[in-house]
């Protein structure tokens, strides 16, 4: 069920501070029906505060936060909100299946203990005491009572932490078929490459702020979407030498971003990120050069968000200095 303009939750223009922290700084959002959204930032980039406004936990300092075109709270007392944070502990003198149990009762749309054990992957665990899990195994107990009800939206703060990689996988894969049954998922995570793998729609945060919006790809491609390395040796030609000229490969078509380093014995590797590989390795040859173990990669994902931040930190810098 959703509300009539397809809006499940809505920031308009949101700004809270703590002190002289800004944690969120105008941030207009929008989340629809059967979205996997991630929520990517470095530390300190406003994601859990985001996420505690959201679910009604803090109050913005100004502007609105809605949820189903009502309060978070009222959203939530309905039960069409299911979240994993990392604050708060799980009782620790119970069984697993009695806390999910628990969960499930008092849940408005509750769903059988049995069943949200399964979807968890816990049930080999349910006779287990809390305090007896280990730290993946906990997060586990947590995804249970995150969706031990018919929840619309699902939010997870750092939801794979502590997990091994096959727990991950299998983690994944329930996300996954809650999506597909038209839930929408938001989820914070230091694991790029999960975002990458596993989300729709990628939110880049910066210091409070919305500075990146859009599918994996589109964040990539707008970072430069691709990678192109090699090696460059003395003994191959005067451009590789002791002429050699790095604004030229800074002048090369689709160049946004270039690193080169020198070995004790003259051999230069080159690491070039480009919007435009194909017309970028061209003039590379038409310049003169001549590079050895050429590869043209894919962005991944972490280098576009380490791009994407980088440069809205040296946009900030520069427009500090001209204050």
């Amino acid at each position: 069920m959703t509300t009539g303009t397809g809006e499940v939750a809505a920031f308009r223009n949101v700004s809270k501070s703590y002190g002289r922290v800004k944690a969120v700084n105008g941030l207009d959002l929008v989340l629809r029906p059967g979205e996997t959204v991630a929520l990517l930032g470095p530390n300190g980039a406003g994601k859990s505060s985001s996420l505690d406004l959201l679910l009604g936990l803090r109050e913005p300092d100004s502007g609105t936060v809605e949820l189903f075109g009502g309060s978070p709270r009222a959203a939530i007392t309905a039960g069409r909100v299911g979240a994993m944070l990392q604050s708060g502990g799980l009782m620790s003198d119970v069984k697993v299946r009695e806390i999910v149990e628990l969960a499930c009762r008092v849940h408005p749309r509750g769903h059988g203990v049995d069943r949200v054990l399964a979807t968890a992957g816990i049930t080999e665990l349910a006779d287990r005491r809390v305090d007896k899990l280990s730290g993946g195994q906990e997060q586990r107990v947590r995804f249970a009572l995150a969706v031990a009800g018919a929840n619309d939206l699902i939010v997870l703060d750092e939801p794979t932490t502590g997990m091994d990689v096959s727990v991950r996988r299998q983690f994944w894969e329930a996300m996954r078929a809650q999506a597909d049954a038209g839930r929408t998922v938001l989820f914070a995570t230091h694991y790029l490459e999960e975002a990458d793998s596993v989300a729709d729609r990628v939110l880049v945060l910066h210091k409070g702020r919305l500075i990146a919006d859009g599918s994996s790809a589109e964040i990539k491609a707008r970072a430069g979407a691709r990678r192109i390395g090699f090696e460059l040796h003395p003994a191959d030609g005067a451009a590789s030498g002791p002429d050699f000229d790095e604004a030229v490969l800074r002048a090369l078509p689709g160049t946004v971003g270039l690193d080169v380093s020198t070995r004790a014995d003259g051999v230069r590797t080159v690491r070039i990120r480009s919007a435009d590989a194909d017309a970028g390795v061209a003039a590379l040859y038409a310049a003169g050069y001549y590079p050895r173990g050429l590869e043209v990669t894919s962005l991944g994902l972490e280098q576009a968000f380490l791009t994407i931040t980088g440069e809205q930190d040296r946009t900030e810098s520069e427009e500090e200095y001209v204050r």
